[in-house]
């Protein structure tokens, strides 16, 4: 018996919400991470403020939802059940990297799990292979590189002109500015990946009969989108937060304020001719470019590896898990019930392995796993193979006192009270 197509249609606008809700918890990271490190702002009104901010970006713009209702994937024969395979796979790449507090991409979670399912339905010619090129993968490669040389250019900018000033009045200054541009990273993102959620639920509106092909997202998909992703934010993803503001570079005040407008400024500037750009990889691109920009900065690049690799398969990886949903939604009713069970049940056994080690407000600005155990470069090795060891530390700290040494004296006899058992000169 096949499943009531309004019931079906419900059930991909609920999982369509939800994966908004991943997405704004994962990606609270790209507007607060810098902001909380930096100690601009506490942790708790860092994320309610980037989460009023989102959902006021959310009825900036409609490009971005455009492109996904009607760029990437044909709407000919497309099935709802596409769609829901696809959120699958993609709220469950973004589970997993929640998990190990790696900041991938949302949006490209949610191209490759719309892709696998596409192609897994009608074949190869589902996909508009130029939109993808041009408005996912070129974006994805230009955008880090260039919101990364802006930060990096910027931060050494910004160190030149204030390098003569009062530091501690600078650093309060760029605290200031920080909570500004933090703002503006959060409008931006509520621009930008609110739009991919209307965008969804648009497409699946359009394949059910409800929209005509080529239409804009309802009011009521704008504020559901916008109140999803605020909510999601609000609770923030400590795990995330925690790497970008202390796993990748140690961050100041100035390097947080370049970094983070940097990022904007390519955010927003993309949301308005319709790229639906990657906003973790933008704002990861700027951190490490504003932590090369410092003079003696360092980024970790065992961290940074593992971030390029989680980008590099978050495309194919929620594409498999999204062709295997849609496989299994073919079947029929019992398919989508089954494949509604395995994303609830992925979803739990995640949940309670990250309580095993908790990440919340309280601890976020602790020291990221394994950012302490980075390893020294080699021309750093190098030269303390060479060197000396300093007088100081072979010697210990200088006294702040008169040094005193005791030498001991001839053995004297117990009938001598009167003489010390050693001298002090």
């Amino acid at each position: 018996m096949a499943l009531d197509a309004t019931l079906l249609l419900a059930i991909v606008i609920v999982t369509a919400l939800v994966f908004d809700f991943t997405n704004g918890f994962h990606d609270t990271a790209n507007a607060m991470a810098t902001t909380i490190s930096t100690g601009a702002l506490k942790p708790k009104t860092a994320v309610a403020m980037s989460a009023v901010l989102n959902l006021v970006g959310a009825f900036l713009s409609v490009e971005v939802a455009k492109t996904i209702s009607g760029g990437i994937i044909n709407e000919d024969g497309l099935r709802t059940e596409v769609i829901f395979a696809a959120l699958v796979g993609a709220i469950l790449w973004n589970l997993l990297t929640w998990l190990v507090g790696l900041p991938s991409s949302s949006s490209h979670a949610l191209f490759g799990g719309l892709i696998g399912a596409a192609v897994m339905s009608m074949g190869w010619s589902s996909v508009n292979g130029g939109t993808v090129v041009t408005k996912v993968l070129l974006p994805a490669v230009a955008a880090p590189l260039v919101a990364g040389v802006a930060a990096m250019l910027a931060t050494r900018l910004t160190y030149r002109i204030s390098k003569k000033t009062d530091q501690k009045a600078t650093a309060k200054g760029y605290r200031a500015g920080q909570i500004a541009s933090a703002g503006l990273v959060s409008l931006a993102h509520g621009t930008n990946d609110a739009q991919k959620t209307m965008g969804i639920i648009t497409l699946a509106l359009i394949t059910g009969g409800v929209l005509s092909p080529g239409a804009n997202p309802p009011l009521w998909v704008i504020v559901s989108a916008g109140l999803a992703i605020a909510l999601g934010t609000y609770l923030g993803g400590w795990r995330i937060i925690r790497t970008m503001g202390k796993g990748l570079t140690d961050l100041a005040p100035q390097q947080g304020f370049t970094a983070q407008t940097s990022a904007a400024t390519a955010i927003l500037a993309s949301s308005h001719i319709g790229f639906s750009l990657s906003t973790t990889q933008v704002c990861s691109g700027a951190v490490m470019g504003a932590g090369l920009g410092r003079k003696g900065g360092v980024v970790r690049w065992s961290t940074a590896t593992r971030m390029f690799v989680a980008w590099g398969l978050t495309l194919p990886a929620a594409g498999l898990v999204g062709a295997g949903a849609e496989f299994l939604t073919k079947q029929g009713s019992w398919g989508i019930g089954l494949t509604a069970l395995l994303l609830i049940g992925g979803s739990a056994v995640i949940w309670r392995l990250s309580r095993r080690d908790s990440v919340d407000h309280t601890n976020v600005t602790a020291d990221a796993a394994g950012a302490a155990a980075e390893p020294a470069g080699v021309v750093t090795t190098a030269i303390a193979a060479v060197s000396p060891p300093p007088v100081a530390a072979a010697a210990g700290p200088a006294p702040s006192v008169e040094v005193k040494t005791t030498i001991p004296a001839p053995p004297q006899t117990v009938a001598d009270p009167a003489r010390p058992a050693g001298a002090t000169l």
